[in-house]
């Protein structure tokens, strides 16, 4: 499976990498992500069951749980299998002081710079820190924040300076930088970076490609044209018939659907269909997406015929281009595949 560490290490050559995996590595298959990111210095997700399996499927390097434990039965997980946990709230302070663990945990401290979220604040990012020290349960504390816009016009600057008043003077590790951070703000790098879209070869920027960035696509969601229709000028085309054609028009019916992971919402409308590839070739959908099915325009694909090869987003269409066309956001598309679809490695 293709990854895009290089161009992390490009960006932030002195940073160490956590790998963020978490949902199933937005949908690419948590154990495939993990061997394809082994050159990443640890690996970042949430599900303690999710670490476990990369524990026993023989993955050494450091684990981060990026929101902590929620019970205290996750800490005797922690313990067993050598997790860093996220720790950002009051009451995971008190798990783990109450916690009967073999040897201590490192931990990484977080703070909310702004994002309003997960961690603390102030005065009581400080607290924390000394609660911790204090416990005798933690090896090791590092300290942590996420941006809120960094991808946006409001950056990083106010966070960075919140977070430097806040954990001046205290000693451990430090990331901040999503992907969008380790792009635009090397400021922001520290001790380990976070990279998660980027890997997958998407953009983190609205306004900036991800060819642009230098990322290469890492899942294509394909398929083929299974029938084809002609229809007369007032045809209607799928549920609802909310697409009506306004002249002669050749119809590709396509395997794949809501069901698969294609969102519903898509516009298959005549000032905006949602741009697909028909044999190479940039097509658009027609009508509401189903469950199942979708239509694409083949007017001017006179070529394209029943067994057509269709990409609906990845090689060659950017899954940034098709969230965008959609209302949403690539992280979402990619997360949103289902089970049932067939995968297979390409190189």
């Amino acid at each position: 499976m293709r990854h895009n560490l290089g161009v992390v290490r490009r960006h932030a050559p002195q940073s160490r990498i956590w790998a963020v995996i978490k949902a199933n590595a937005y949908g690419h298959g948590l154990a495939r992500a993990a061997q394809a990111l082994a050159a990443a210095d640890g690996y970042g997700l949430l599900n303690p069951d999710e670490a476990v399996r990369l524990r026993e499927a023989g993955i050494t390097k450091p684990i981060l749980l990026l929101q902590g434990i929620f019970q205290p039965a996750d800490l005797a997980v922690a313990d067993r299998y050598g997790l860093m946990l996220a720790v950002h709230d009051v009451e995971q302070i008190l798990m783990l002081e109450r916690a009967r663990l073999t040897s201590p945990l490192t931990v990484w401290l977080k703070l909310n710079s702004g994002l309003n979220r997960l961690g603390f604040s102030g005065s009581g990012a400080r607290a924390a820190y000394s609660r911790l020290q204090a416990g005798g349960k933690v090896a090791a504390i590092s300290l942590m924040t996420h941006f809120a816009d960094a991808d946006g016009p409001g950056g990083v600057a106010a966070q960075l300076a919140r977070f430097a008043e806040w954990t001046g003077g205290l000693q451990g590790e430090v990331t901040l930088a999503n992907s969008a951070a380790i792009l635009r703000y090397p400021e922001s790098h520290a001790d380990w970076v976070r990279p998660g879209i980027m890997l997958y070869g998407c953009s983190p920027f609205a306004d900036v490609s991800a060819e642009s960035l230098g990322l290469q696509p890492v899942m294509t969601l394909a398929s083929e044209i299974i029938a084809v229709q002609e229809i007369r000028p007032g045809d209607r085309v799928g549920y609802g018939g909310t697409f009506e054609a306004r002249q002669a028009m050749r119809i590709g019916v396509v395997s794949c659907g809501y069901a698969d992971g294609y969102p519903r919402h898509a516009p298959g409308l005549h000032e905006r269909g949602t741009p697909v590839l028909v044999a190479g070739q940039r097509s658009r959908t027609v009508g509401r997406i189903s469950m199942d099915m979708l239509c694409v325009d083949l007017s001017d694909l006179p070529q394209a015929r029943v067994g057509s090869p269709v990409i609906l987003w990845g090689e060659g269409l950017s899954a940034d281009e098709v969230a965008a066309s959609a209302g949403t956001v690539s992280y979402e598309l990619l997360c949103a595949l289902a089970a049932r679809v067939p995968q297979q490695e390409i190189e």
